[in-house]
């Protein structure tokens, strides 16, 4: 997807130069700006002149991370259209050229620096507004359930297929784990469990297709349930567990969207638990 119509990249470009505008400004609070009627050889000596007593080291350390923030942020330029016209120098980056504040004959002031961060966050925050209007509707991996995407979207997008599948498939049955209360059995087994006919026993609930049990629908659903889920666990999940060659992006495709629909339907699913055993009469 081209960089300026990805909503996501957008906003990782705008947080990095939020970054820097916040660095610079804990640099700047070690530092007196060279303006005013009082200048010193205004357009001759550095923009900005450090504190009487400031720390060197310290001041060196924020340094180092202005820096580092001008490189994370240094994608905003050319995105937002940030660059300054400098007589006689030319066209200057406002991001990667912060350092020169510090120096003799500086082509840039920190004021300057700051408002042009402004603008470039107010010019993201419309790309970004713009780039989501125009995205169709989702309907690939990000359209998946958020617990099994949760779990694959990173892998997913470094292109890691299987290992993307793996991860939903263990989010899918930490889900299971965490619905039915139960950590006590192979994954298997306890997807074979969870839907049994069999009626709940202490410590061990059954999910069940919502609505009435003698319905047919339903009636279909929980039968279905009790083959589906368990296959899922020994198709999906264990051949993306266990097998080291990579899956392609279609395949894998397919697989969370099985992983997807079985989310879905442990969620939608009623938990029956056993009655409560009496103790017996009290005398």
């Amino acid at each position: 997807m081209e960089a300026r119509k990805n909503p996501e990249y957008l906003r990782s470009v705008a947080g990095a130069v939020q970054e820097f505008r916040d660095a610079l400004v804990g640099f700047l609070e070690l530092h007196v700006t060279n303006d005013g009627p009082d200048a010193y050889g205004r357009g001759m000596a550095p923009a900005v002149f450090a504190r009487d007593g400031a720390d060197p080291q310290e001041i060196a350390r924020r340094a180092a991370t202005v820096a580092r923030a001008a490189g994370r942020a240094a994608e905003a330029t050319p995105l937002t259209g940030i660059t300054m016209a400098v007589q006689g120098v030319g066209t200057i980056d406002p991001i990667t050229n912060w350092r020169t504040i510090t120096m003799p004959k500086p082509v840039l002031e920190a004021g300057e620096i700051l408002n042009l961060c402004d603008f470039a966050l107010g010019r993201l925050e419309g790309m970004v507004t713009k780039a989501e209007a125009e995205l169709p509707p989702a309907v690939g991996a990000e359209a998946m359930h958020p617990i099994v995407w949760g779990a694959a979207a990173r892998l997913w997008r470094d292109r890691h297929y299987r290992q993307a599948v793996a991860a939903a498939a263990e989010a899918v049955v930490l889900t299971l784990k965490s619905r039915t209360g139960r950590n006590d059995a192979a994954e298997s087994s306890l997807w074979q469990e969870a839907f049994s006919d069999r009626d709940p026993q202490p410590g061990k609930p059954r999910l069940r297709w919502p609505g009435d049990p003698a319905d047919r629908d339903v009636v279909t659903m929980n039968s279905g349930l009790r083959f589906f889920a368990p296959g899922v666990q020994m198709t999906i999940r264990n051949s993306a567990t266990h097998r080291a060659d990579e899956l392609d992006e279609q395949a894998a495709l397919e697989r969370l969207s099985t992983l997807s629909l079985l989310a879905r339907w442990v969620d939608e699913c009623d938990l029956v638990e056993a009655p409560e055993q009496s103790d017996g009469p009290r005398n």
